[in-house]
């Protein structure tokens, strides 16, 4: 062994371009141990003097010459390297392989290199023979095309649906269940074309992302009979099953409050036999009262967002226009949809809403997309509580009744651009970027301005007897990923947003408005319970315990959002009762903010000035179940910062850390000024402060 070893260190090293290189071994015994010593001569580094090629085919070497300098890792005066040699092997072969050389093998290509100069320089030969009989290296186009589908359980018996498509395809169907289109659209070797070995890796690649089949092994050939060098080619395919139902939720408690949010998600993949697939997706949110409210219920509903939505998805740009062939980077998709949703809180408003659009998605390469709705026409409509109404109405708070009282139908367009999502799941260093911008009601103002539409009481134009809303929105998401080895990341996230009324609106849409708060952004506050800005709740309404009761999660909004997250993710375990169990530290900032000074929201305007004292830190830690297909996680969050106090006020942990799992006087003073009632004996009746929120859910943060 110790003689092998030698040898191959000898050879490792020549390899690397000390040619007369000379290893020798020697072993040194002494109280029965063994040391080995390796000495090394290394001698002179050979260079390269001069590249020259034999290619008995004529177009092979245009090929090669034309093609060396996109691939070679050789060049003159470099350092002689054999695996430098294998590298230029490897790439002039793929070079044949994309050029119709279906028959090419690595093994015709051949080095010889003369090393027998005393100046340390190496002359290097490449040498490509022709096949043996023959003058050249055939050329290989592509024939027929045979599509293959099983059924589900891999089987071909029974009967088939057959079909010829354009003279090419023979399409042959035993589940019985699929249409040639769009499955050949997405074979990108047609009739005639020169064998190329990417288009077959781009075929492969692209019927996968269907999302129809479970098993799409690459294109098989085979020459044709006679001598005319074309290839048949054959694709055999086995069908996922066409339906799944997936659930996902996530529960958030803190202090006795808790709420949950579930969604589920229908998706029938294949209608239409053309892998069009169509999804039904229901998520409802629901915030429950802790104990005791002011009308002296316990456990009621507080606020519940219910929504339902159907989205029918082409694996193809459905347009009146005839488009290249799409999926040189990805399968596009034409999603067509339709959503309800349904906002509810206890004692102020019921609000619906009904979305329908069309959205182009589209790769520009493989980790840039992008996404354009050129139409979203949306209807909602808000009713307010009665008693309510009349209560906003005696205050003057027209604003809030406008907000969300108001009926509105308005069209927009949106479009967002993403940057290497396909890179989440890794553990790479990249950057992940995504913006949108979503501007609406621009259309609407144009055509009632031509068609001199009527104006409400209010002096704003209606269409259909309707006011509409003009608004641009726009939101961006950069994410900083840096990784550290065995599954260690960290992520440095930044979300900033900014939604602008003008024209016939004085006020965002109510549903176009930014909340901070719940387990994907600011996780140390529940959903809608931050901001804006300064803004305090208990301050604001004074006395009036009925009305803070009431506009609770509705008043704490904004136009404006800045967030901001740094969490770092490590792993603790390989095998946690059959999952990776991770753990992650985090740290979140930010909050939202109005455009400008509002009555109802004192201090809660956004000014540059006032950004640090106006910001909320939250830190915490958590867990995550990875079971491979999804990830359980848990996170406790606390209270850092928080922007509704003043000055060192602000610093709850470093101020009134004591108080984290005990009441003392801040708590007690919070919920005397947060009161929504009070008890026969005079006891106050509301939240009190909790430094701790618990969220529980399925899948990442971000």
């Amino acid at each position: 062994m110790v003689e092998f070893s030698r040898y191959q260190i000898e050879r490792f090293i020549q390899s690397k371009g000390y040619l007369k290189a000379t290893i020798s071994d020697s072993i040194v015994i002494k109280k029965k141990k063994a040391e080995l010593v390796f000495n090394t001569v290394q001698g002179p580094l050979f260079k390269i003097r001069k590249i020259s090629d034999s290619i008995a085919d004529k177009n092979v070497r245009k090929l090669y010459r034309e093609n060396r300098p996109k691939f070679s890792h050789l060049q003159p005066g470099g350092r002689f390297d054999t695996d430098s040699l294998a590298y230029d092997r490897d790439g002039f072969y793929q070079v044949m392989k994309r050029n119709g050389y279906f028959d090419f093998y690595r093994q015709y290509i051949n080095f010889n290199y003369d090393s027998t100069f005393n100046s340390s320089v190496v002359d290097l030969t490449l040498i490509i023979d022709n096949p043996a009989d023959k003058n050249t290296h055939p050329i290989y186009h592509i024939n027929n095309t045979v599509i293959t589908i099983s059924k589900s359980n891999g089987r071909t018996e029974g009967n088939a649906d057959t079909l010829t498509v354009d003279s090419q395809f023979r399409f042959v169907d035993y589940s019985q269940r699929f249409k040639p289109h769009p499955v050949v659209d997405y074979i990108f070797q047609t009739k005639g074309d020169l064998y190329n070995s990417d288009m077959q890796t781009l075929t492969t690649s692209r019927l996968s992302e269907l999302n129809v089949f479970r098993n799409v092994p690459n294109p098989t050939y085979t020459k044709t009979a006679d001598s005319t060098n074309r290839l048949n080619t054959v694709i055999n395919m086995t069908p996922l099953k066409r339906m799944s139902d997936r659930v996902e939720g996530e529960f958030l408690f803190s202090n006795g409050r808790y709420g949950y949010n579930v969604g589920n998600t229908f998706t029938n993949r294949n209608i239409f036999k053309k892998a069009v697939t169509l999804q039904i997706k229901l998520n409802l949110s629901v915030l429950y009262d802790n104990g005791r409210n002011s009308s002296g219920r316990t456990n009621s509903v507080e606020n519940q967002d219910f929504k339902v939505g159907a989205n029918l998805v082409f694996p193809w740009l459905v347009t009146p226009f005839n488009l290249d062939k799409p999926g040189k980077y990805g399968v596009p998709h034409t999603t067509f949809s339709s959503n309800y949703s349904l906002f509810y809180q206890k004692g102020l408003v019921e609000r619906t809403s009904l979305i329908n659009s069309v959205t182009y998605d589209f790769l520009e390469q493989a980790n840039k997309v992008h996404s354009i709705t050129p139409i979203d026409i949306e209807f909602s409509r808000g009713s307010i509580d009665r008693e309510a109404y009349a209560e906003l109405l005696k205050q003057n708070r027209f604003s809030y009744i406008y907000l969300i009282g108001r009926t509105v139908f308005t069209t927009g367009s949106q479009y967002t651009y993403q940057v290497n999502g396909n890179k989440l799941n890794t553990f790479a260093d990249f950057t992940y970027f995504k913006g949108s911008l979503d501007i609406g009601g621009n259309m609407l103002s144009l055509a009632s301005n031509v068609l001199n539409t009527p104006k409400d009481t209010l002096g704003k134009r209606t269409m259909f007897g309707y006011t509409f809303a003009q608004y641009v929105k726009t939101e961006l998401d950069l994410r900083i990923y840096k990784s550290f080895g065995e599954e260690r990341q960290f992520i440095l996230r930044i979300n900033p947003g900014i939604g602008v009324p003008f024209g016939n609106s004085t006020q965002l849409i109510f549903e176009k408005n930014f909340y901070a708060g719940g387990a994907n952004d600011m996780r140390a506050w529940l959903p809608r319970t931050l901001g804006p800005g300064q803004f305090n709740r208990g301050t604001a309404y004074g006395g009036d315990t009925t009305l803070r009761s009431r506009l609770k999660y509705i008043d704490q909004l904004g136009e404006i959002k800045f967030i901001t997250n740094a969490e770092y993710r490590f792993k603790l375990a390989n095998n946690f009762f059959g999952a990776k169990l991770k753990g992650a530290f985090f740290m979140d900032a930010g909050n939202v903010w109005r455009l400008k000074k509002q009555p109802d929201n004192p201090n809660g305007e956004f000014t540059f000035g006032n950004l640090l004292n106006s910001t909320a830190i939250g830190v915490g830690a958590g867990l995550r179940f990875d079971v491979s297909f999804f990830v359980f996680r848990l996170d406790a969050a606390f209270k850092f910062k928080d922007p509704q106090f003043t000055g060192a006020d602000q610093w709850v942990l470093f101020k009134h850390g004591n108080e984290l799992f005990r009441t003392g006087t801040f708590k007690q003073a919070y919920l005397y000024n947060n009161r929504t009632g009070l008890t026969n004996d005079g006891r106050p009746i509301g939240d009190s402060y909790n430094f701790m929120q618990l969220n529980f859910g399925i899948g990442m943060p971000f």
